[in-house]
């Protein structure tokens, strides 16, 4: 019966719902990032295979994290990723996930002595993120009074190198690609680990939330998202999720 299921939903499409989804994303490698032909990353490429298996129209966009999270939150024909999933955004979004599994980091300077031992040792420094960022939230939940928001995560990279920051948030295979680029920072203290997917409007038809999570669900279950993430030079979520 599952093998039926893709042509269920693309009947489901063949008339008014069949409106261009837009996805948004930010400037975010190796998950979302733009190249001369167009965007491109581990989450992309997923969004990508989804919808071209759905065959409904769709866009891909990178725009600043903030208008991006703002378009999904007020346009219904909108879903932004790669989005952090967490209390405060639960009942703001429908999901579309896992397009990772991931922990959280906080980075410093290869040169810094910087080496907290736990999160409130964490909290004397001046951390950096990026506006609206699930990093963000984190933060400002776990009352850290010392917040940088900068617009992107190279913004915040440049701060941290530049000794304007003490540390920054990030994912960890984020921060892996970061040392494979040869850029100096190092981890000063892992996290726990978080669900990223995507986040679309509360009025998108539930069918198209169905369909591109039945979509996702194949890509893992055989093996393609994996595979996505080895091209990247990233740690598959299997083997993040053998460790939970």
């Amino acid at each position: 019966m599952k093998a039926l299921i893709p042509v269920f939903f693309l009947g489901l499409f063949t008339t008014a719902e069949a409106q261009t989804i837009k996805f948004v994303t930010e400037e975010y490698p190796p998950y979302n990032f733009s190249t001369v032909n167009g965007p491109s990353g581990a989450a992309v490429d997923q969004v990508k295979l989804i919808m071209e298996r759905l065959k409904l129209p769709f866009t891909i966009e990178v725009l600043p994290w903030a208008r991006a999270f703002a378009q999904a939150e007020t346009d219904p024909d909108s879903c932004v990723f790669t989005t952090g999933h967490d209390a405060e955004r639960d009942k703001k979004f429908l999901w579309v996930e896992p397009l990772l599994i991931d922990h959280m980091v906080m980075v410093r300077h290869a040169n810094s002595d910087i080496s907290p031992a736990s999160l409130e040792a964490a909290r004397q420094y001046t951390i950096g993120t990026q506006r609206e960022d699930f990093s963000a939230a984190y933060l400002v939940e776990h009352g850290f009074p010392k917040i940088d928001y900068a617009a992107n995560l190279d913004s915040s990279l440049k701060k941290l190198i530049a000794g304007r920051v003490d540390l920054m948030m990030t994912s960890e295979k984020t921060f892996e690609s970061m040392r494979a680029e040869g850029k100096p920072v190092e981890a000063a203290l892992t996290l726990e680990g978080k669900l990223y997917g995507i986040a679309c409007h509360r009025n998108m038809p539930r069918s198209k939330i169905a369909a591109m999570q039945h979509e996702l669900d194949r890509l893992i279950g055989n093996g393609t998202q994996d595979a996505i993430f080895k091209q990247y030079g990233l740690t598959p979520n299997a083997s993040l999720q053998a460790e939970k």
